[in-house]
């Protein structure tokens, strides 16, 4: 593959376009995440553990930063030791077929560029380079500043997942998993443009059916990205994962009206836990 960047499309709506003033946003949402962590009581036995997977929502930081920074705030004492993060999110921009990988060696942000370990995807034929819809699209992008901060050295696996089924994420997923140096992210926002309350729950039914590793589909009213979710779903049941939802909120809650809100959630998944 020619080295290629992939360059920043959502820097100054998304997130800020300066250098300066987005390390100073992600460093403020990770030390906030960080500190409210210290008096959280999670899952039992999760204690100094390093997630295997995470869910996080994908809109503009004011929106849902907080929410994705209390997963990748998980990450803080073990970012050092991720080798890999496979990136998937739902194509927004782009009618696509399966799964499909930009296309370029390296994604940009204004905090610098994040390798791309194209050489993981050699043996995944069914994985389509793509470069048009990765080109606009947001959904990994925005995911990016956080993993800079608290995975530096890590490459990334960015996938969008378009018409796919459970099994075909699945089984990329399982190609990709990789040991404790990868980590695996699917970033997903919830419910889309309810009221408040009716947002709230319907957010609550769903949170309920990730945390308890639900295998039967979500559909798009329940999560943009709920291709890669029921993908990833299957394999953390297949391989004895256990679920900790993390946060639950919508954009009512952080910036927004709440006549119509958007939900987010933040989850975490373990291995090896009893």
């Amino acid at each position: 593959m020619t080295r290629s960047t992939r360059p920043a499309a959502v820097a100054g709506t998304f997130y800020p376009a300066s250098k300066d003033a987005l390390s100073a946003i992600v460093d403020d949402l990770l030390s906030r995440a960080r500190f409210e962590l210290q008096s959280e009581v999670g899952l039992p036995g999760t204690e100094g553990r390093a997630p295997k997977a995470l869910i996080v929502p994908h809109a503009g930081f004011p929106y849902s930063g907080p929410i994705a920074a209390s997963a990748f705030a998980r990450l803080a004492a073990h970012g050092g030791a991720l080798e890999r993060v496979v990136v998937l999110g739902p194509a927004h921009r782009e009618r696509v077929r399966g799964l499909a990988s930009p296309g370029v060696s390296r994604m940009a942000t204004p905090l610098g560029e994040v390798e791309v370990d194209t050489g993981a995807l050699d043996p995944l034929p069914e994985v389509a380079s793509a470069p048009s819809a990765h080109a606009r699209e947001h959904c990994i992008e925005v995911e990016l500043p956080f993993l800079q901060r608290v995975a530096p050295s890590a490459k990334v696996v960015p996938l969008v997942v378009g018409d796919a089924s459970p099994e075909e994420v699945a089984h990329v997923l399982r190609a990709l998993w990789g040991g404790p140096g990868t980590l695996v992210v699917v970033s997903s926002d919830l419910s889309h443009y309810l009221p408040y309350d009716v947002g709230r729950a319907r957010d609550e039914v769903t949170a309920a059916r990730i945390a308890a590793l639900d295998t039967a589909p979500l559909d798009g009213d329940d999560a943009c990205g709920a291709a890669a979710i029921n993908g990833l779903l299957r394999v953390a049941r297949e391989r004895g994962l256990r679920a900790e939802l993390l946060d639950l909120r919508s954009s009512g809650d952080t910036e927004g009206s709440r006549d119509e809100v958007v939900g987010y959630g933040a989850f975490a998944f373990y291995e090896g836990l009893s």
